[in-house]
């Protein structure tokens, strides 16, 4: 397995930014169902500046699409592959996903609308992709076992070349995943402790621990490009709420029932969150969340140069 240091990887992931979009976290969000149609489970897990969005559908056997608002779906399925999970999109329309042959093998993957790419690190048996930035810099993990059950292990990867993050975590840390990139080379993800889940913020080599208070269960699943994190948290009584984090303070994100089965997983530069929640008839929907009153007043960033480092995708029994 090809391993580079600290000081290769930052080499490789510093690039420029061109004036990202900052906005202040909103109070609450508009919410829009997705449901792909004729079926009772669908999950919408990333979205671009555009809006468009990757998601999946069927429980069984999962069959990934693109989105474009209201209601264009596209198919994205990896060929020949048994089961698709698309997961990240970056503002140039690049996804990644994983994907599952017809051996029952699980590979990452990569498509930039006309060609499908396998991503997997040297010498490891399952791998799945889990955001993406524009850059094309991906985040996910692999394992060394065909199933995933044992030692997941964070990575970003670009040109081929992996590079793991789990020496940035803890000691004694059990399974963890990369699951968003920014432009800024920031990653965000989680790790296991015993039976305890903590989401993390990677920026260079600061580590930042996310714990929703009185919660002993947080995933970090998604970051945009201000550095806001989104996931989800089990409370005190199993209940899943999704969650904002915007450097300081954590917002609690339910759907819009309120059942409290709630998986914050994408965000946008412009506040916009995808996710998915079990409904009243216990389908599984996805949504979209738009920020209201939308953000106002953006300001723009100058041009800079930054610098940093970049569970099988829970389809969660909630």
């Amino acid at each position: 397995m090809k391993r580079v240091t600290l000081r290769s990887a930052l080499a490789i992931l510093a690039f420029a930014i061109m004036a990202p979009l900052i906005w202040a976290a909103p109070t609450s969000y508009s919410f829009q169902t997705i449901i792909f149609p004729g079926d009772t489970f669908t999950q919408t897990l990333g979205i671009n500046n555009d809006s468009t969005i990757a998601g999946y559908h069927n429980a069984t056997a999962n069959q990934g699409f693109t989105l474009v608002l209201p209601n264009m779906f596209t198919p994205e399925n990896f060929p020949g592959s048994t089961m698709t999970q698309v997961i990240g999109i970056n503002n140039t329309g690049l996804t990644d996903g994983f994907y599952v042959d017809s051996g029952g093998a699980t590979h990452g993957f990569s498509y930039n609308g006309s060609m499908y790419t396998t991503v997997d690190a040297p010498g490891t048996a399952f791998n799945q992709l889990l955001g993406i930035n524009d850059p094309g810099v991906a985040a996910g993990y692999s394992s060394l076992d065909p199933t995933g059950a044992t030692m997941q292990r964070s990575y970003i990867t670009s040109g081929g070349v992996f590079t793991y993050l789990d020496g940035f975590l803890p000691m004694g840390v059990g399974n963890n995943q990369a699951t968003g990139v920014n432009n800024a080379g920031a990653v965000s993800g989680f790790f296991l402790m015993g039976a305890n889940s903590t989401g993390y913020l990677l920026v260079g080599n600061t580590l930042t621990q996310l714990n929703v208070p009185g919660s002993s269960f947080t995933q970090a699943l998604g970051l945009n490009n201000t550095g806001d994190v989104v996931g989800f948290y089990n409370d005190s009584m199993g209940g899943s709420h999704g969650f904002l984090w915007d450097g300081s303070t954590f917002m609690t994100i339910d759907d819009p029932l309120g059942i409290g089965t709630t998986v914050v997983n994408g965000i946008n530069d412009k506040g916009q969150i995808v996710g998915f929640y079990v409904d009243a008839n216990g389908n599984v929907d996805g949504f979209v969340g738009t920020p209201t009153p939308e953000p106002s007043g953006l300001v723009l960033l100058g041009t800079g140069i930054l610098t940093g480092l970049g569970v099988l995708r829970r389809r969660l029994s909630l």
